[in-house]
């Protein structure tokens, strides 16, 4: 897997040459993140307890 940081890490290294999100991007990452959060509903669907917007960071090697 390629990035193992999450969005709001600092920079570091070669990170640091990425340009900033535009707002183009922002509001497509945005809409992923909804679509996401929509198609775990749908597939826990039903179930007593809600899904879980949290997305945990991988685990350190």
């Amino acid at each position: 897997m390629g990035n193992h940081r999450d969005r709001k890490d600092p920079p570091a290294g070669e990170d640091r040459h990425v340009p900033p999100e535009t707002p183009g991007e922002k509001q497509q990452r945005k809409q992923h993140e909804s679509d996401n959060q929509d198609e775990a509903l749908d597939e826990s669907f039903p179930a007593s307890d809600p899904p879980s917007p949290f997305v945990p960071a991988r685990a350190p090697d």
